[in-house]
């Protein structure tokens, strides 16, 4: 029950058109998202891989947003939107961390093993960004809209760009390539 407290808080702390906690649970497709997702990695960890991935395109049918089984998710996601997300198979996303809509944390390829981000705790991502393969984004950084981000990304730090460069670091302007 906690856990779903956090969530309907998270939302109304992220979004100021979130007025009440019925109005969240009824319109929200992230949350819907989240609640299928945590479904859906719960029937995938015991084995049933078929079914895992029935709920999960179940989801993505009903709202939009594509969450694999096997992603991890942490506490306090907040998807704004969300229609046109992609989290694929072996991403892992921290706590407290916001992405809008039609951003992909997607492969690059066909490798074998972990091939998609690591989402570190308290980023934003936001709408239409590409993060694609095996690369941390740090913790605390924001990933501007439409970025491509090809390559980890230090804590702290804001990166724009196609692709992304590092423009603001620990609160500093700087212009540094990844």
């Amino acid at each position: 029950m906690n856990a779903f407290k956090n969530i309907i808080d998270t939302y109304k702390l992220q979004d100021p058109a979130a007025t009440n906690a019925f109005s969240i649970i009824i319109n929200y497709p992230g949350i819907h998202a989240i609640f299928f997702h945590r479904i859906a990695h719960f029937i995938n960890k015991i084995g049933l891989k078929f079914l895992a991935r029935f709920v999960s395109q179940l989801s993505r049918f009903l709202t939009g947003i594509e969450i694999h089984p096997g992603a991890t998710i942490g506490k306090r996601l907040f998807i704004d939107h969300g229609n046109g997300i992609v989290i694929g198979e072996t991403a892992e996303i921290g706590d407290d961390v916001v992405i809008f809509h039609q951003v992909t944390l997607g492969g690059t390829g066909h490798d074998k093993g972990k091939r998609h981000p690591t989402i570190e705790n308290g980023v934003t991502i936001s709408t239409g960004a590409k993060v694609l393969g095996n690369i941390r984004i740090g913790s605390n950084s924001k990933i501007g809209a439409n970025a491509v981000v090809l390559k980890n990304v230090p804590k702290n730090s804001t990166v724009v760009g196609i692709p992304a460069k590092v423009v603001k670091l620990n609160g500093e302007k700087v212009n540094i390539s990844l």
